[in-house]
């Protein structure tokens, strides 16, 4: 029987016409409704017609979590009086509880996805809504953009509902057309917020380590609101082994302590949605709480501040969830969950400050994901670039571009970024590329079961209790009764049903198995050891199992997971298996090379015959006669990283390389640049025929810099005649006297005694530049500087006069310099001659 009373409560009830009625108009529309007001139970029933009078319409509602998915499919069965499999059934991955009358069908995003690429029609189906939009998760961006293609072609008449529980709904209506946006008001109760930063500060996270006096002040907190607050406790923490970690510090609390995560059982999951029967609890949950489950019972929120987001390192081939400081907008939905039913209170665990600097949103997975999988799914939608969908945010041409790169490698798509045979083979296996690759090949080396073992094993990493050997965890969820290895079975029965394997595993250890798989899933994170517990991979990064760990001794390693911690050089080893090199060779084959490497190493060129496993080296031995274009690649190659001090430079080539570059900015073409970027993007325009000759740094040392740059000179229009006209070496001045004239400034410098300069009027000019003149003593020290010489006999030379000549009384100090010849001898010695 249909729970009437229990609909009616519901507040989204008030904006279902409206919704409707932009249904009926446009096909399209977002709504917005906050958690806890029924849009994910009450919308889609209204829809089907299954409260009230209208026809019967199937309705597929899309969640981004399984645990999200089941239980909207149980509230929904429960409010119209039944069990799930009747009129509304859920599919997630390896579960389907649905029945012939079913018409709700809610699915995780991944599961549409797949349901697309076979039936781009979703023949049936009338309505699709797209729950917690706002969470920007990549496959419901990239649901969204196959349902608008599909309305667009082939399906007008497909509505599709954008469900958000923010207002932040502008993006998606443009994105739908400028589809209505029609708002549902929550009853929010008031919440106190209680800012309760840790004592002493602690660690930022990085990676997926968080302080764990971080964990110990949310724990005691936990504490403090039970002594302060009346009401169920909700604590957000970033992941499940934060949540075991505060459950342990709980231990002895007058609650019951509920841990709720994408990994809990089910029956734990039914418990903590049930409500309280009584006694007191306190719920660890990750942000699956924070939207997409609503917690009956809540007064209290206790916040971490941490969240987790996906990151990839597309530099060092490392993708993993990465600890981050949870945004403004994921802080106000927790801070609401304590204000669904009654008045309740937020203790948050940083300090008020902090809040301003904080991301105001999560970042979109599309920005900050590996996108194999994306790249996969663009490419059997016949779109492999993704340039055509709709998306709220484009994908990083980067990101993408090393995605089509794996995604080539595997052989899942061809050279054309088409998809193949055997990419579609692998999107239909619910699969990252690169496990559906290990499944495949694996299954064809060692059997379909063995190797849906360990890929089961790769698609949800094991508990940190099982520890970091991939081999030793096989077999711990072999033998599992937890939550863990149940679905750990589960998931190798689905695998094993999905694949043929001609293999045969039969004679190979479970350490050989797991070795391979993992090899074949992460090819480029295979690595060799160098010592003392390191390991290079053959991506070029380094990587160090943890100190205790058995990883440590092993030859070479297949890492499954690693990240880099901050600052920190190396990958830190968080699950391998140990494999031999044959094993190594096997799966990373395509990435070997065998050729001939000259390279400058340590200030000196090395030829070296090289087998190499990407930057793991095989085998090297010396090159006698290396090939010379590879030995002048290295020359270059030294003279670009130690500069073009390698050459033989004396006064007179610094002089002229000066000289030209003062020419090339003063008069430009076709005087040359010569500054050390253009020189070195042309060797051959002025180093050759030496540098073709050259075979090590000494005989770099013995190429005349200065014959070289005169190469560059512009001798083919006949302006090179005119460097001494343009830009002299040396300036004669009135005393007779040749002056060096320095080219290293701004403007050239003449540099000469005052007394040598006597009946000049005019500054000299070299190119048309003004000369600065510096004026010197007798003795050669600065009297005075000017580029108006002129204006300083009118004005300064007084002064200079007044000041130097009773310090040198020998020389001549005429008042009026204009009418006296210019010297460069005392005025004994002008008497004498």
């Amino acid at each position: 029987m249909i729970r009437t009373e229990a609909l009616d409560r519901l507040p989204v009830r008030t904006a279902v016409p409206a919704l409707r009625r932009a249904l009926d108009d446009r096909g399209v529309a977002v709504l917005c409704a906050p958690p806890g007001t029924g849009k994910t139970t009450l919308v889609p029933l209204v829809l089907a017609g299954l409260t009230g009078r209208g026809p019967v319409r199937r309705v597929v509602v899309a969640e981004p979590r399984r645990i999200a998915a089941r239980a909207a499919a149980r509230r929904m069965a429960w409010l119209l009086g039944e069990r799930p499999g009747e009129r509304v059934g859920f599919t997630v991955r390896g579960e389907r509880v649905v029945g012939r009358e079913t018409v709700v069908e809610v699915v995780t995003t991944g599961v549409l996805l797949q349901r697309l690429q076979r039936d781009q029609e979703l023949a049936g189906v009338d309505a699709v809504i797209i729950d917690e939009c706002h969470e920007r998760h990549l496959d419901a961006d990239t649901v969204a953009a196959f349902l608008l293609d599909v309305r667009e072609a082939i399906r007008p008449d497909l509505r599709l509902v954008a469900a958000s529980a923010t207002t932040d709904a502008e993006g998606w209506a443009r994105l739908l057309g400028d589809a209505p946006v029609v708002e549902a008001e929550g009853v929010a109760y008031p919440v106190e917020i209680l800012w309760a930063p840790p004592v002493r500060p602690v660690k930022p996270p990085h990676g997926m380590r968080v302080d764990p006096a971080l964990l110990t002040h949310v724990a005691a907190t936990v504490r403090r609101a039970l002594a302060e607050r009346e009401g169920d406790v909700l604590c957000f923490l970033p992941g499940v082994g934060e949540i075991g970690r505060v459950a342990g510090q709980l231990a002895g609390v007058d609650a019951e302590v509920l841990q709720v995560h994408g990994r809990a059982p089910a029956a734990v999951q039914d418990a903590v949605l049930a409500g309280s029967s009584g006694t007191r609890r306190v719920v660890l949950a990750t942000s699956v709480a924070e939207s997409s489950l609503t917690v009956p019972g809540v007064r209290v929120v206790v916040d971490s501040g941490l969240a987790r987001e996906p990151r990839t390192d597309h530099a060092r081939g490392l993708s993993a969830l990465s600890t981050v400081r949870a945004s403004r907008a994921a802080g106000r939905q927790r801070a609401g969950r304590a204000g669904r039913e009654a008045p309740g209170a937020v203790y948050r665990c940083w300090d008020q400050a902090e809040d301003g600097r904080l991301a105001r949103f999560p970042a979109p997975e599309i920005k900050v994901a590996d996108l194999a999988a994306f790249a996969l799914q663009a490419a059997c939608w016949g779109d492999p670039d993704a340039s055509s969908l709709a998306l709220l945010d484009p994908p990083p041409a980067g990101a993408m571009g090393a995605a089509r790169e794996v995604l080539a490698a595997i052989g899942a798509v061809g050279a054309d970024g088409r998809v193949t045979g055997r990419g579609s083979r692998m999107s239909r296996l619910g699969l990252h590329p690169r496990l559906a690759r290990a499944l495949l090949d694996g299954a064809a080396e060692v059997g379909a079961r063995r190797a849906a073992e360990v890929v089961a094993l790769l698609s949800e990493e094991p508990p940190r209790e099982y520890g970091d050997d991939l081999a030793a965890a096989l077999r711990a969820a072999r033998r599992g009764q937890d939550g863990y290895a149940a679905r750990w079975k589960q998931e190798v029965r689905r695998l094993s049903a999905q694949v043929d394997g001609a293999g045969s595993g039969e004679a190979r250890s479970d350490d050989a198995v797991v070795g391979l798989v993992a090899a074949l899933a992460f090819p480029e994170r295979v690595a060799r050891a160098r010592g003392d517990g390191a390991f290079l991979m053959v991506s070029g990064t380094g990587a160090e199992p943890r100190d205790a760990s058995r990883l440590r001794g092993a030859p070479w390693l297949a890492v499954a997971v690693a990240d880099r911690p901050a600052h920190a050089v190396s990958a830190r080893v968080r699950l391998a298996a140990v494999v031999d090199e044959g094993t190594a060779l096997l799966a990373a084959g395509h990435l070997r090379v065998r050729g001939e490497e000259v390279r400058w190493v340590d200030g000196e060129v090395v030829a070296r015959s090289v087998d190499r496993l990407g930057a793991v080296e095989l085998a090297v031995r010396p090159l006698k006669q290396p090939d010379p274009e590879l030995v002048r690649g290295a020359l270059v190659e030294g003279l670009r990283r130690e500069g073009l001090g390698l050459l033989r430079w004396n006064r007179e080539t610094e002089q002229l390389r000066l000289r030209l570059a003062f020419l090339h900015r003063v008069r430009g073409a076709p005087w040359p640049d010569v500054s050390d970027g253009a020189l070195l993007a042309d060797p051959d325009a002025w180093l050759e025929p030496e540098l073709s000759r050259a075979r090590r740094r000494f005989d770099l040392g013995r190429i005349d810099a200065g014959q070289a740059l005169r190469r560059l000179l512009p001798w083919a229009s006949g302006e090179a005649g005119r460097l001494d006209e343009l830009a002299p070496e040396r300036i004669e001045v009135p005393s007779g006297s040749r002056i060096r004239v320095e080219y290293g400034g701004e403007q050239p410098v003449l540099a000469v005694k005052l007394q040598e300069l006597f009946g000049l009027a005019e500054t000299p000019r070299v190119a048309g530049v003004p000369v600065l003149v510096h004026l010197l003593s007798p003795a050669g020290r600065p009297a005075a500087v000017t580029a108006d010489l002129a204006s300083f006999w009118r004005e300064g030379y007084k002064a200079v006069r007044a000041e130097l000549r009773g310090r040198y009384p020998r020389h001549p100090w005429p008042e009026d310099p204009a009418t006296v010849p210019a010297t460069r001898f005392t005025s004994a010695r002008l008497r004498r001659s």
